[in-house]
């Protein structure tokens, strides 16, 4: 008979792509995913996994029993569902994935608040960007996903995967404060066609949210520095190298020498919980957005 935890770890290196990183994703360490991987091969008789280069990949039969392992995954998460369900109150182990400032901005009160009043609730908080998290919630990799979509690009939702709305963040210019806009209550997308952007590398929300929107007003934004994390992008505007667009949620107190400059239209992203259907009665999954709505306002307000 296939065990169930060595189905689960076959199936978080096929949705991590490596060990490693399933094995953060489901708290063991490398060396004992790689040991229920190799006993799951033993038990099938099957080669499962195959070097390649520095890490591996999986074989045709074990893409199709990570397949059928999540589908059982499914079952025994229904059966979760029920039991907790029953008994009335948030339990056993919740795994959430965030985006960076949702992580730190929102995510600490949250936790915090679920743990004071649900000692029975073991929450887990992965750092994930937001186009990443939905596709891990879809395939079971976490049980709840904290991300964000702009006007131009809503977060699309795939079958089997509901949302709720938290709120809105809105977000900011940041100049120099030697700027010529910091003097400005407001500029327009219009104003700032020749200016030097600081901003997050492609393929981040951000980014293309900042392309196609100064594309939308006619100029290719001239982009100089990249850098993952908004207090990186904050520091370089410090250091007048550029301007930013950042987003008000986990951004904290501004350094000297940065001023915040509103930019009408004034724009927003949204910020959603996500989880699995077969999820929506679990008490654990129903409270956790509660809270995270509870505490938005608070979130939303801090400098």
């Amino acid at each position: 008979m296939l065990d169930l935890s060595r189905l689960r770890a076959l199936h978080a290196v096929s949705v991590h792509g490596t060990i490693g990183a399933a094995a953060a994703a489901l708290g063991y360490t490398p060396s004992a995913v790689s040991q229920q991987i190799a006993k799951l091969e033993r038990e099938t008789r099957t080669t499962l996994l195959e070097r390649q280069g520095r890490g591996v990949r999986l074989t045709e039969e074990a893409r199709q029993l990570a397949a059928t392992g999540q589908e059982l995954l499914a079952i025994v998460e229904r059966a979760e569902t029920d039991l907790e369900e029953r008994r009335g109150l948030p339990s056993g182990r919740l795994t959430i994935a965030a985006f960076a400032s949702a992580a730190r901005g929102l995510m600490p009160g949250v936790l915090a608040d679920l743990a004071r009043r649900h000692p029975a609730l073991d929450t887990r908080l992965s750092e994930v960007d937001p186009h990443l998290s939905v596709d891990l919630v879809a395939k079971a990799a976490v049980d709840m996903a904290v991300a964000h979509d702009w006007d131009i690009a809503p977060l699309p939702a795939p079958p089997g995967v509901e949302q709720a709305l938290i709120g809105e963040d809105v977000c900011d210019i940041l100049v120099p404060a030697g700027h010529p806009l910091a003097a400005r209550d407001a500029v327009r997308r219009e104003d700032l066609k020749h200016e030097r952007w600081v901003c997050q590398p492609p393929g981040r929300v951000c980014h293309d949210w900042l392309m196609r929107t100064m594309r939308a007003a006619g100029c290719e934004p001239d982009i100089v520095h990249q850098a993952e994390e908004n207090p990186t992008l904050i520091a370089l505007v410090a250091a007048g190298l550029g301007i930013a667009l950042i987003p008000r949620l986990g951004r904290g107190p501004l350094p000297e020498g940065v001023v915040e400059v509103r930019l009408e239209p004034l724009p927003v992203r949204r910020l959603y919980a996500l989880w699995r259907t077969g999820a929506a009665r679990r008490p654990a999954i129903i409270e956790t957005v509660r809270t995270l709505r509870e505490f938005w306002p608070s979130a939303e307000r801090r400098p």
